[in-house]
């Protein structure tokens, strides 16, 4: 919520692209003095106040992939180019109330099945709020958060964070959320996942402090740094 007043945390570490979940829409985006404008903006959602933005602080521009189902509240899946590279981007924040029973997990399991032939083994990231893990699957429901990591993984799409920290589904060591801001209600529901080739350029993966970074959000953000651009 308020990006508008909490750009200039994230833009201290200088991000290409920046994902927000909970986000207002740009007319209402003022940003304050001295902060630098995006270059471009994508933004959907029916509550002008909470949607979900994709930012570019760079050269990529941000296109609609033509199949967009906008069924799936809110998975976006964006072209991101610039003049020498070009990949796709999965924008996540997993809510949809409305489709009762699938209000999370369940809208990236719906998307991924019907992006299938969208979500390729290179040059493919899917990142945002999951509102998910493996920890709250329901057994007997096919949406949950283990069938849609095992979907991805056959697929050749990975966990970045997993994968650089070797960690394993539910047992991660580090929380992306701290229900009501409290250090005792940690959670990992937000995510970064890439295709293999990208996989294999990971120079870090950094999750927020929470100390610091709760003192503005209940979620801090995953930091996903690339050794080098993916050609096109």
């Amino acid at each position: 919520m308020a990006f508008r007043r909490k750009a200039n945390l994230l833009l201290a570490h200088k991000p290409d692209i920046v994902i927000i979940p909970e986000c207002e829409h740009p007319d209402k985006l003022k940003f304050e003095s001295g902060i630098p404008e995006p270059s471009d903006i994508f933004w959907f959602g029916s509550n002008q106040n909470k949607g979900l933005g994709v930012f570019s602080y760079s050269n990529y521009k941000f296109k609609l992939v033509d199949s967009h189902k906008p069924d799936y509240r809110t998975i976006l899946p964006l072209i991101v180019a610039n003049k020498k590279i070009e990949f796709t981007l999965f924008a996540i924040w997993a809510n949809n109330p409305q489709d009762r029973g699938y209000q999370y997990i369940g809208q990236v399991w719906k998307a991924i099945n019907f992006y299938a032939d969208v979500l390729k083994n290179k040059k493919t990231i899917l990142a945002g709020d999951f509102n998910s893990n493996t920890i709250r699957d329901r057994k007997r429901r096919a949406g949950n958060h283990s069938n849609v990591v095992k979907f991805l993984t056959k697929k050749n799409i990975h966990s970045t964070y997993h994968s650089f920290h070797k960690q394993e589904q539910g047992k991660e060591r580090d929380a992306t959320l701290y229900m009501y801001r409290h250090k005792d209600k940690p959670y990992h529901i937000d995510y970064c996942f890439v295709s293999g080739d990208m996989i294999e350029r990971l120079k870090s993966v950094e999750i927020g402090d929470f100390d610091y970074w709760t003192r503005f959000s209940d979620h801090v953000p995953v930091m996903v740094d690339f050794h080098s651009h993916i050609s096109k």
